[in-house]
């Protein structure tokens, strides 16, 4: 009774918020606690990210998400980014080497992915519960004695049980219902510990539900051999870890008047003109691109759609005031679509509306540059570190891969410029 008063008190405090559940009799054999929320700004400017995770996060493909949405949505932060994914690793494992691999270049921030191998494919038994629990406390508390802000994050889901899988008769579910109580078990350690928590697995359980259910057995959010997921399931990762960071998602907002013939944009973006219905802006700060067939579960759009990422973390919006038409049509880049000048008065987010837009070429050449590093960043770690160099003189070979990262940095900020788009508004 005591620890249902408690939640209570803290649900009407605000801390923690309900844990949704879709109408479905499915999600009934599942018990989420609720999910502490995300008050405020976590991040703070120039701040050294570690990304720490297992095999899932040596993919590069959601710390690759976080990196790029960091440098060209909040260029302001000036954050930079290391990840640290080892494949195979629990949180035994990352606590045995993060002084030597991610504590050396002194963090300011870090996340962490567990639960996946510790969970060992097997449905849930408390004795492991406890190793993990034990391993996740210790590695949070050496983050913080490190001054390290913490955002612990949970594993993802299954989407099948894997090959690997030592009982050939365990279920999905039993090995989601495993999965979900470590995920519990992460909360009661973020709440103790008083550190930030990212709930990825109830949001890619949520979309492994709705995805199937619209596009059969063929879609894969949690990946095709059950764990490793391609894109999409990546996608909706990372905005659970952008949502923890209590980023607000607004991009950029682009006011016109058409009665006045006014014209304004908000911080990150300049006016450089406006006439005869054209907004031109030069834009220091893009929304995040993703392009690919929304049906398909290795493209970043789906990922993007089943995370809600646009409304959520992307809003790049276009107000159209006072327009004397019933409807007008908005060409940026190269597509034309058409609204009702209702729509147009209350916004349209041309980051979702858009999905290859003006900053499509130079965004990528951009995620280009963020993976060539992050690739980098894997056999610095994992060859280097670890290997022969290391053996031999841990700190010289820290000094020396340093070195070698630092023009895949630069690579980075010199692909990152301004890009200059115009917007064209006519009636219909």
């Amino acid at each position: 009774m005591r620890v249902k008063l408690f939640l209570f008190a803290l649900l009407a405090s605000g801390s923690l918020f309900a844990q949704e559940k879709p109408n479905d009799p499915y999600f009934e054999q599942f018990q989420p606690l609720p999910a502490p929320k995300a008050e405020g700004l976590f991040l703070k400017a120039g701040d050294r990210l570690a990304i720490c995770g297992d095999s899932i996060t040596e993919q590069k493909m959601y710390s690759r998400a976080i990196e790029t949405y960091l440098t060209v949505c909040t260029p302001e932060l000036d954050i930079s980014v290391r990840q640290y994914g080892w494949g195979g690793e629990t949180a035994e494992g990352f606590f045995r080497r993060m002084t030597n691999d991610t504590l050396r270049f002194k963090p300011t921030i870090a996340t962490t992915c567990y639960g996946m191998n510790d969970h060992k494919y097997r449905p849930y038994d408390e004795p492991n519960a406890q190793w993990y629990r034990d391993n996740q406390t210790k590695i949070v508390e050496a983050f913080k004695t490190a001054g390290t802000r913490v955002v612990l994050g949970s594993s993802g889901c299954v989407g099948s049980r894997p090959f690997w899988s030592a009982d050939p008769t365990v279920t999905k579910d039993a090995l989601n219902m495993s999965l979900c109580k470590f995920r519990n078990i992460d909360i009661g350690i973020a709440e103790k510990e008083q550190v930030r928590f990212a709930d990825v697995f109830w949001p890619m359980l949520v979309a492994d539900f709705e995805s199937t259910k619209q596009y059969g057995t063929n879609y894969h959010i949690a990946g095709k051999d059950g764990v490793h997921p391609a894109w999409a399931g990546h996608i909706v990762m990372a905005a659970s870890f952008l949502r923890a960071f209590g980023l607000d998602g607004q991009i950029g907002e682009f006011i016109v008047d058409l009665k006045s013939n006014d014209a304004n944009v908000s911080k990150g973006h300049e006016l450089v003109s406006f006439k005869d219905g054209e907004v031109k802006i030069k834009s220091s700060r893009y929304p995040f691109c993703g392009t690919g067939d929304r049906a398909k579960d290795d493209t970043v759009r789906s990922g993007m759609r089943f995370s809600k990422m646009n409304k959520d973390l992307n809003r790049l919006v276009l107000i159209v005031k006072n327009g004397q038409s019933a409807k007008y049509k908005i060409t940026w880049g190269e597509n034309t679509k058409s609204y009702t000048a209702e729509d147009l008065g209350r916004g349209v987010n041309l980051a979702d509306e858009f999905p290859a837009n003006p900053f499509s070429a130079q965004f990528d050449k951009v995620d280009a540059a963020v993976a060539d590093k992050q690739n980098y960043e894997t056999r610095q770690i994992k060859d280097l570190f670890h290997g022969r160099e290391g053996a031999a003189d841990k700190d010289m070979t820290a000094n020396l891969t340093e070195k070698a990262r630092k023009p895949l940095v630069k690579a980075i900020h010199t692909a990152f410029v301004p890009v200059t788009h115009t917007i064209k508004i006519e009636a219909e």
